[in-house]
């Protein structure tokens, strides 16, 4: 949770800026105060970890100009303004502006108090949002796999942030290899169950008696497991392969959401594998479940879907293992990064980290080629160029970030040694730098 306890406090009178900091730091609050508005901008930026409180009138910047001003840096800055008697529709009109709410002097303390309580929470639950949307953005920790630029990836990334923030089932679908339970893992990390019990059942790993067992059985005494609707009771519950399940198990399911109530309890996760994709997921299951569960629903795109982010991850991984087998990141062409852009990669995801860690296998003995390698796989998978097809001048394009990006992580963000590399001025590398959405502070 983020730490949002400051107050900054803007008025021209000095009484009543000691004042207000008094009252407000007894109450527990970190305060600074601003003897003008034009001071105050200077340190209040678009993640200020806290509120304004300011008056209206004052010389200079008067509070309506900068009320226009904070809400231009941060549109969800909270600013609760001090009017004098006779200025409420001033107050009126900075409400229409923006402005959380509004104090008439004299004003009541503890009124004060009340308004500026409600002002932080609604601040620390925006900042908290903004936090994890920069995690997902930034592919750290749970989302770390979660990575690529493309649209699609962009869009996944959001919907799995606001997804979180429910706790209606969800029903996630996609080819196999896209990465379904991670974002199972996702979805429950990045919400208010992130602390509680994460239980994950593969119902295509039990047979129909076994698999009633663990999800709705007594307690077994031997492992001492309760069962797993019970063992992930106010926390998330993931069904892989939910496709799979019998009419007797969907039947059993259905019972035990329907007298759990609201899905508050235990959020269910429901897992569907598109493996027949003459069968759907909602085919595969009887519909009053099936509607039950899929409250929400996420679909994974197939990696061939994603553009440039083959390379990307395809470099991630090769960087990865490198570092696992201490040999060095092979190298790719401009022949074979283009076969991997155009490699249709049914397996997705998981496809693509094993062909990566062969690749580096391969390097380390000095033989092969990254061709050789989706050639030497099964024939559904060999490296054909897709229907859909591009321009040379993306796949050019897509070779170029790749190298850049790759060069970066190298040399830890050193532009004089990336300058060197790749014998590029420093003019024209951050240009391209610029092109492709790259920032120097990530590599460091």
């Amino acid at each position: 949770m983020t730490q949002v306890n400051k107050i900054a406090i803007v008025d021209d009178e000095q009484d009543m800026r000691q004042s207000i900091s008094q009252w407000l730091a007894l109450s527990g609050y970190e305060t600074e105060t601003y003897a003008k508005a034009e001071e105050a901008l200077k340190v209040l930026g678009p993640d200020y970890p806290g509120i304004v409180v300011s008056d209206i009138k004052m010389p200079g910047m008067d509070g309506m100009q900068f009320l226009r001003r904070l809400k231009g840096t941060d549109s969800a800055l909270p600013v609760i303004m001090i009017t004098g008697h006779g200025d409420v529709p001033m107050a009126v009109d900075a409400m229409r502006l923006g402005a959380f709410d509004f104090l008439e002097k004299p004003f009541d303390p503890d009124r004060m108090t009340k308004l500026v309580k409600r002002a932080m929470n609604k601040r620390r639950l925006l900042l908290d949002n903004r936090a994890l949307r920069n995690e997902l953005s930034s592919g750290g920790k749970i989302f770390q796999k979660l990575l690529g630029d493309s649209p699609e990836m962009k869009r996944l990334r959001e919907e799995i942030l606001d997804l979180a923030q429910s706790d209606g089932h969800v029903i996630i679908d996609g080819e196999t290899g896209t990465g379904k339970t991670l974002t199972a893992h996702a979805l429950h990390a990045a919400g208010a169950r992130g602390g509680k019990p994460f239980v994950l059942v593969s119902c295509s790993a039990f047979d129909e008696t076994s698999l009633s067992k663990r999800l709705f059985g007594a307690i077994d005494l031997d492992d001492q497991r309760l069962p797993a609707m019970e063992e992930a009771r106010g926390g998330t519950l993931v069904l892989e392969d939910v496709e799979t399940l019998t009419e007797e198990i969907q039947a059993q399911l259905l019972k035990a959401i329907n007298e759990q109530g609201t899905p508050g309890e235990t959020r269910i996760i429901a897992i569907c594998n598109q493996s027949n994709p003459d069968v759907t997921c909602q085919e595969s299951m009887r519909p009053d479940l099936f509607f039950r569960l899929a409250t929400l629903h996420l679909t994974l795109p197939p990696l061939r879907k994603r553009g440039d982010d083959i390379l990307t991850l395809f470099s991630r991984f090769c960087e990865q293992y490198a570092d696992e087998y201490g040999c060095v990141t092979p190298k790719l062409d401009g022949q074979e990064a283009a076969q991997i852009l155009q490699a249709p990669w049914p397996g997705n995801v998981r496809q693509l980290l094993n062909v990566a860690e062969r690749a580096v296998l391969q390097s380390r003995r000095g033989s092969g080629t990254i061709g050789s390698l989706l050639m030497s796989d099964d024939e559904e998978i060999r490296p054909v160029v897709t229907a859909d097809g591009k321009p040379l001048k993306e796949y050019v394009e897509a070779f170029e970030r790749m190298l850049i990006d790759n060069t970066m992580r190298r040399h830890k963000g050193s532009i004089i040694n990336v300058m060197e590399e790749l014998c590029l001025p420093r003019r024209t590398l951050n240009e391209k730098m610029a092109k492709y959405g790259l920032q120097r502070s990530d590599y460091l």
